[in-house]
């Protein structure tokens, strides 16, 4: 099985700050795992597939189940970091649409803010492939909550230094990411049920300095010139120092909404 390319700014922007992501980045609320454990009967007997699992954040939140996890991970800095964290789980290189399993192996597969990255013409088959017949998909992910102003007025710099910086095809990129073409696919398919939608809302607490590395951790923005990399994260910087809800706190969340769609396999 030929295994496909990495997009080159997951592999760039990643590979280069795998370890601010770890440190950085947020977990997932228990209410997520509490309900897809309810859904599918995670114990010992269970197989789940976490693809994309990147540094293991979600990862590390199915061991506690007890259920045997397989996290498939292609890029390798964050795999290495995903094998320190996450010595329960199995971390394999591998792709969603090229998954290094035999057919129907798992009960459950879970891809938790890396779906988008994913080509769904040729992932949504391998992913109904590796599942038994009972089995079902959960797609993930955490949110920034810009409806708080001081996370909405970070994201417009991360925008506009992605359009300004970047080539005209990274930006052509970052657009389609950012876009629901994964709702079309699923609308198109006969390989899932309709998905039933969940939303959780949380805040992960951190220092100033690692709020804005978490940003850092951003792959568009890891994968910025330096020069221009250096100026995104002093304004970040400016607008925490500055903010009426964050100004003078060495500590605060960033908050996030946390939306779970869930799907059974079809025949």
């Amino acid at each position: 099985m030929t295994t496909p390319r990495v997009h080159r700014v997951a592999e760039r922007g990643f590979g280069s700050v795998a370890d601010v992501y770890e440190r950085t980045r947020p977990g997932y609320p228990r209410e997520v795992v509490d309900l897809l454990a309810d859904e599918f009967g995670l114990d010992e007997s269970k197989t789940v597939v976490d693809l994309g699992a990147g540094t293991g954040k979600f990862t590390r939140e199915l061991t506690a189940t007890g259920a045997r996890v397989i996290a498939v991970e292609p890029v390798a800095e964050m795999r290495a970091q995903l094998t320190a964290a996450v010595p329960a789980a199995e971390a394999v290189a591998g792709t969603a649409e090229a998954i290094p399993l035999p057919e129907a192996s798992a009960d459950l597969v879970t891809a938790a803010t890396s779906f988008h990255w994913f080509y769904l013409d040729r992932a949504l088959p391998e992913i109904h492939r590796v599942l038994r017949p009972d089995g079902g998909l959960a797609v993930l992910w955490n949110t920034r909550d810009d409806s708080r102003r001081w996370v909405a007025d970070v994201q417009r710099v991360i925008e506009v230094a992605v359009r300004t910086h970047l080539s005209a095809e990274d930006v052509a990129e970052a657009e389609r990411l950012r876009s629901e073409r994964w709702r079309a696919a699923f609308a198109e398919t006969d390989l899932f049920t309709r998905l039933e939608e969940h939303e959780f809302r949380h805040e992960h607490e951190a220092t100033v300095d690692d709020h804005i590395a978490r940003f850092l951790s951003i792959s568009f923005v890891a994968a910025l010139p330096d020069e221009h990399r250096g100026r995104v994260l002093a304004d970040i910087e400016r607008i925490l120092r500055s903010d009426p809800e964050t100004r003078g706190r060495e500590r605060f969340g960033l908050p996030y909404i946390t939306e779970v769609y869930v799907g059974r396999r079809r025949p």
